[in-house]
């Protein structure tokens, strides 16, 4: 009899939830038509096929989309080769000389890797962000979290990263949310990378205003040393390669701010991991067939 009682009560549970499903069926929290909750639970299929990712080519180191090559070089560049007197000498013509990333440009030299999932003025990325940040739903996390853990990475983060530090919400923030959206997307993320999460080795030391509306000069002086390792924390981030997450990354301005208190904290050199990127001007929204790289 013993033997059977947990076979009984998993057929009971099974009953229960079958019942439940039937009286309230799970709706997609984007489109919010019915759909059967599968590993991506509360987010239907159709909305997430409906992510826009970023578009290839993709700068190596933050992941974000090289200019066309048909856009000019600086002032004063040549192409590598296949240079002729009617060339103009500011336009590439190989595909080994491309125009240089602009948006790598604004991360502190410390970063060494930031990759995103998705474009957040299209598609549904950022329906998804907002349902998670501002409505609540915070198991929105675990189907956004296995997107990005798909992402891919050079050699070097993938051997050397040794945990996930959420970006910390302001107290009052957090107050009124109950949660930390980065915080659950970390805790996602962690069990497909094994690694661990560390949430409380970066604390936020001052208030910020919200970064929404904020130029962004005025976002870099926001966040200028809001964050600080926590002392008990700073043998263990000796050294170490740590992961930044966050939901979305605008003007990279509090991932700096993160990342030079985690280098005053001990740690060696950090990359970043978010869900959303904000678009910027001139960026491509199709991919560039013709470009190959040698």
């Amino acid at each position: 009899m013993t033997a059977l009682a947990p076979s009984w009560m998993a057929s009971v549970r099974a009953a229960g939830g079958g019942l439940l499903d039937l009286l309230l069926p799970a709706a997609c929290v984007i489109c919010r038509r019915p759909h059967r909750p599968d590993v991506d639970g509360i987010v239907c299929a159709l909305c997430l096929s409906r992510l826009v990712p970023l578009t290839y080519p993709l700068c190596d180191r933050c992941g974000h989309p090289l200019l066309s090559l048909s856009v000019p070089l600086p002032e004063g560049r040549r192409a590598a080769r296949g240079d002729t007197a009617d060339t103009p000498p500011d336009i590439p013509t190989s595909s080994t000389e491309i125009p240089p990333c602009r948006w790598c440009a604004r991360l502190s030299p410390a970063l060494r890797a930031v990759r995103s999932v998705t474009r957040m003025d299209t598609g549904t990325g950022g329906d998804l962000v907002h349902a998670l940040k501002y409505q609540g739903w915070s198991r929105a996390a675990l189907a956004m979290g296995r997107r990005m853990a798909r992402l891919d990475w050079p050699l070097d983060v993938r051997e050397e990263r040794t945990a996930l530090i959420p970006i910390p919400l302001a107290a009052e923030r957090l107050r009124e949310r109950g949660y930390n959206q980065a915080t659950l997307l970390a805790q996602a993320l962690g069990p497909l990378w094994q690694l661990p999460v560390w949430p409380d080795a970066l604390m936020r030391i001052r208030h910020t205003q919200s970064q929404v509306r904020l130029t962004p000069s005025e976002r870099t002086s926001n966040v200028s040393q809001a964050f600080a390792v926590p002392r008990n924390w700073q043998a263990r981030l000796r050294g170490q390669h740590l992961v930044l997450v966050d939901d979305v990354i605008t003007t990279a301005a509090t991932v700096n701010a993160a990342v030079h208190a985690l280098l005053d904290g001990g740690a060696r050199i950090i990359s970043c991991v978010t869900f959303g990127r904000a678009p910027d001007p001139g960026d491509r929204t199709a991919p560039d067939s013709d470009f190959t790289r040698n």
